[in-house]
């Protein structure tokens, strides 16, 4: 038992040693502050005592890149993690990667439109570092060639990895969005069976658009599985809350969304939502905001964990409270 200890401590030690430095290799100035910047999709990973902020617009040459930083409010970067050269099948669209540590590796998972196909779809990236170099491990696009595929995200559930992502409105024969899953190989380059679609972008009884995007899956303090996800409703983008027991079961529509624009609350709207913990162990959810333009920047907000559902960490308006009551005796019937 203590050499199974010391065995995992030593590859724990190896591996904050290489992200450090890995970082040590880049001008790490943390002069920059989230006002500073524009990124979209942003996706935060804490590794080695380090915040990496990857995301769409976080690179200043075409594939996909980074900011990092200490306390999540002074940054360094943007950081080129993954440059698409000549030989490289992305055209362009190179959105949302998200890097998840997973088997000893780093892996990103991110979208671009192929030469090849003309379409957009995610693949999966890996490298020893999370600041890369990173090198496409899938044949092209995982999501299928034929469709139009954004967004994908990591989840493991019994040991089985998955991937989550967006069948694209442009892409359907009903115009409306899709959040599908797809069971991964043991490495992560391809799909091991076949698609299967969750929900539709019209589900929520709060009057959405055709719009799926940003996908990002949680398991509650009670066991509940939650999916953050955006959309467009009449207020703008905002973000969402489904809910299921599995990954494959029944998924319900919250009434009360996480995150939507509220003159009294927030002004701006958002979406595109992740959540991480800090190096305090706090529960966050990262966005973009706003939405529209090169204003967009990352805004990070306290969440609770309530069990059934989530919700950031203020004092609800009487038209949330009502809704998350309706919630909770939804959550309690099913």
């Amino acid at each position: 038992m203590k050499r199974v200890v010391c065995l995992l401590l030593a590859a724990w030690m190896i591996g904050v040693a290489v992200c450090t430095a890995a970082a040590k290799d880049r001008d790490m100035t943390y002069s920059l502050t989230v006002d500073d910047f524009s990124i979209r999709d942003p996706f935060v990973l804490l590794d080695g005592g380090l915040y990496y902020m990857y995301g769409t617009c976080a690179t200043d040459k075409p594939g996909y890149g980074c900011f990092v930083s200490e306390d999540l409010k002074h940054w360094a970067g943007p950081f080129n993690v993954f440059t698409a050269d000549d030989g490289f099948d992305g055209a362009d669209n190179f959105w949302a990667p998200e890097c998840h540590r997973y088997g000893g590796a780093y892996y990103l998972f991110a979208t671009y439109r192929s030469r090849t196909t003309g379409r957009r779809g995610v693949s999966v990236f890996r490298a020893a570092s999370p600041m890369g170099p990173f090198s496409e491990i899938s044949d092209g696009h995982v999501t299928p060639h034929g469709q139009d595929c954004i967004d994908g995200t990591l989840y493991v559930e019994d040991g089985r990895p998955y991937m989550i992502y967006v069948r694209e409105w442009t892409g359907t024969d009903d115009g409306v969005g899709r959040m599908t899953a797809a069971a991964l190989s043991d490495d992560l380059s391809h799909f091991i069976a076949k698609p299967r679609d969750l929900f539709r972008a019209d589900d929520p009884a709060w009057k959405p658009r055709r719009v799926t995007d940003g996908p990002f899956l949680y398991k509650s303090r009670t066991g509940k599985l939650l999916m953050l996800w955006s959309n467009v409703s009449k207020d703008g983008y905002c973000v969402g809350i489904a809910a299921a027991n599995r990954l494959h079961g029944l998924w319900r529509q919250q009434y009360a969304r996480l995150y939507a624009k509220d003159d009294k609350r927030h002004e701006l709207d958002g979406g595109h939502g992740m959540l991480f913990k800090d190096k305090d162990g706090r529960l966050l959810l990262c966005i973009h905001s706003p939405n529209g333009g090169a204003s967009a920047h990352a805004v990070f907000l306290p969440v609770r964990d309530l069990g059934y559902t989530l919700a950031l960490d203020e004092r609800p308006t009487l038209q949330t409270a009502l809704l998350r009551a309706l919630d909770r005796l939804t959550a309690l019937l099913s």
